[in-house]
């Protein structure tokens, strides 16, 4: 019985198609979800505290049950220190818009080398409070 190399080729698109999401969602980058406010009003809680380097969105929230506003921001230089509490309250790099109590905010940034960043609310005094952290990007 002689099997037609026609019936293959239906089964390797479908092999080669099975393929194709994993790599768009490489291709895409990492998103972590972030949610300012929470655990307490000057912290933030993120979905993942590593991420490969690359394109990174941050999709933010503000959980805040005391109805501060917040922003997010991610700092452009990899940090000198590992203690989010030891790094300045500022530093150059892009941020969100300021977000109101249960409102919604992404940013986008394409980080290109490996690194721990420091990530902070700008509102005056919410850094010096204990919103920033570290993210470390592989």
């Amino acid at each position: 019985m002689r099997i037609s190399p026609l019936l293959f080729v239906p089964a390797a698109a479908a092999a080669a198609f099975a393929v194709a999401p994993a790599a768009l969602a490489h291709e895409a980058g990492a998103t972590v979800n972030v949610t300012a406010g929470k655990p307490s009003n000057f912290a933030f809680t993120l979905s993942a505290k590593s991420v490969p380097h690359g394109s990174i969105t941050f999709k933010v929230t503000n959980g805040d049950s005391a109805g501060l506003a917040h922003d997010f921001k991610l700092c452009s230089a990899p940090a000198k220190s590992t203690s989010a509490s030891s790094l300045p309250n500022a530093c150059a790099g892009k941020a969100t818009a300021m977000i109101g109590k249960g409102g919604s905010a992404t940013l986008a940034v394409t980080v290109a080398k490996a690194g721990n960043y420091e990530y902070l609310c700008t509102v005056p005094g919410h850094a010096a409070g204990g919103m920033k952290g570290i993210l470390k990007v592989t």
